[in-house]
């Protein structure tokens, strides 16, 4: 039967396993929530100008460049499979956003009705863009959460059910 034991100081704390993330890469995990929603924001102002779609393009092509970035640091470490394929799913996921937004951008769809449910193909095409988006976001955060509970060893120790342990001190010298 394994031991448990009590950590009495952060030394007794073990170092993140494995390759430890460039912590570019780790601040680029966070980044990608907060781009993502600066996208949402730019889609909801009113008004639509030119200046605001082509801002909308050129973050949305980031968003498929960090997220290629975000899955190649993520795929270099020894984190959970599950963080890998998460990672791999949101780059997925922002190349088939961007495909789609270019074809909303030419106005693919526009005149062509789906007869079933009286929606044009461009409403279809947009609504798939929008929900798309939406999975990004929450992917990237469940990314960018489950990676820093890798690193800093949360998963290491189970809690009592109905106690909530307070947050650890960071190490000093840490990152």
């Amino acid at each position: 039967m394994e031991e448990w034991h009590l950590i009495n100081s952060m030394e007794d704390v073990p170092s993140s396993p494995g390759v430890g993330l460039d912590e570019a890469v780790g601040i680029s995990l966070y980044a990608m929530i907060w781009i993502v929603l600066i996208e949402f924001l730019l889609a909801m102002t009113p008004g639509g100008s030119s200046v605001l779609i082509y801002l909308h393009i050129v973050l949305g092509i980031a968003i498929m460049g960090i997220a290629f970035y975000n899955f190649s640091g993520i795929r270099n470490t020894r984190v959970p499979g599950r963080v890998k394929r998460i990672a791999q799913a949101s780059f997925n996921i922002s190349v088939m956003v961007t495909v789609l937004g270019f074809l909303l951008f030419f106005g693919v769809g526009k005149v062509w009705l789906i007869p079933l449910i009286n929606v044009s193909v461009y409403g279809l095409v947009l609504f798939f863009h929008v929900i798309s988006a939406f999975a990004i976001i929450t992917q990237a955060a469940a990314i960018a959460i489950a990676h820093d509970m890798w690193e800093d060893r949360e998963f290491a120790e189970e809690t009592e059910p109905g106690a909530v342990p307070p947050m650890p001190m960071p190490q000093k010298g840490a990152h």
